[in-house]
């Protein structure tokens, strides 16, 4: 086998499985994908990937990161959530991956809502920031989906043109 080819096709399940992990929240998603299109641009010797597409890329990666814990940050932040709900919403995520994309929605609400309960034990005030927690959850997985296609795109493009 032509180890050229095995560089290629653990590229390419480097940025399958990265493209995962940007739904999924126990996979760092985009970082592995930045990765796996590295290893892909190295296994052509930097011949049809170069250095500006590979900056480009790692700066989009960077900014998903970031766009990842504001988002969340942001949406806790904003209706004064405590340290549990983010913990909690964090593990209701992970959980709700055995619960199918039904456990992928509600699990972050409901880890939310109960480390929240258990900090102030207010019904009202949980709920409230269980949701404002999930919907900063979501709009991160959005950006996150958004920057995926835009990396994807890049490469696309920086490999045939």
């Amino acid at each position: 086998m032509d180890p050229t080819l095995f560089w290629y096709a653990l590229a390419a399940v480097l940025v399958l499985v990265g493209l995962a992990g940007v739904i999924l929240p126990a996979l760092p998603g985009l970082p592995l994908v930045f990765v796996g299109m590295l290893v892909a641009a190295w296994a052509g010797d930097f011949q049809r990937i170069g250095a500006v597409p590979l900056v480009l890329l790692g700066l989009l990666t960077l900014l998903s990161v970031v766009a990842d814990f504001v988002a969340t940050a942001a949406g806790a932040k904003r209706v004064g959530a405590g340290p549990l709900a983010v913990w909690g919403a964090a593990l209701g995520t992970f959980a709700g991956i055995f619960f199918g994309p039904l456990g992928l929605l509600a699990g972050p609400f409901l880890g939310a809502l109960l480390g929240e309960l258990w900090h102030t034990r207010a019904l009202r005030r949980a709920t409230h920031v269980g949701l404002a927690t999930w919907l900063g959850l979501l709009l991160g997985t959005v950006l996150k989906l958004a920057l995926a296609f835009a990396m994807v795109g890049l490469f696309i493009l920086a490999w045939f043109f």
